[in-house]
């Protein structure tokens, strides 16, 4: 399916920039530490850096790690159900998520757009930087998030269909 292998594409883009988050976020801390305790001068920004950079890692992930089955998932009896039982009812949770996650992603928005128009600032430290970044992130986060569901709900559609596209598409 070309749509699932479209929006595959664009998961496993943004579960890569979640990864390569992590070097700004270690240097930010190595250097906050050098800072610290070398020069006894502690910045003003490494913890709202390191909160922020963080919870971009996780935002830009969580849709990567739910291509790749990464997600706690509790298959004590869904392990013995056939194929297309198990497609079934994870088509069916898919189902109840999925109107959920388009909620979340409208709130988020206007949540992201309120702290832009405004300038809303942090508040956590001397530096109190914008906020409205932190929010984008976030809001792009459930939307890869959502559109991965829709993804595995249409992999797990054609599993109930008889077809297996589900190995093709997640290669």
């Amino acid at each position: 399916m070309k749509i699932v292998a479209v929006i595959e594409r664009q998961t496993r883009w943004a579960g890569y920039l979640g990864a390569v988050l992590i070097l700004p976020l270690v240097l930010a801390l190595v250097y906050e530490v050098f800072s610290r305790y070398v020069l006894g001068k502690p910045t003003l920004w490494a913890f709202e850096v390191s909160y922020m950079v963080m919870g971009a890692i996780f935002m830009l992930g969580m849709a990567n790690a739910l291509r790749v089955g990464q997600h706690v998932s509790v298959d004590v009896l869904s392990q013995n159900f056939s194929p297309r039982l198990r497609a079934g009812v994870h088509l069916a949770c898919y189902a109840v998520l999925l109107p959920v996650l388009m909620w979340l992603v409208w709130e988020l928005s206007l949540y992201a757009l309120e702290a832009f128009f405004s300038n809303e600032r942090s508040g956590r430290s001397a530096w109190n930087p914008v906020i409205w970044p932190v929010f984008g992130v976030w809001w792009l986060g459930f939307v890869y998030l959502t559109l991965q569901v829709i993804a595995e709900m249409l992999k797990l559609w054609s599993t109930l269909l008889g077809h297996d596209h589900g190995a093709e598409v997640s290669s």
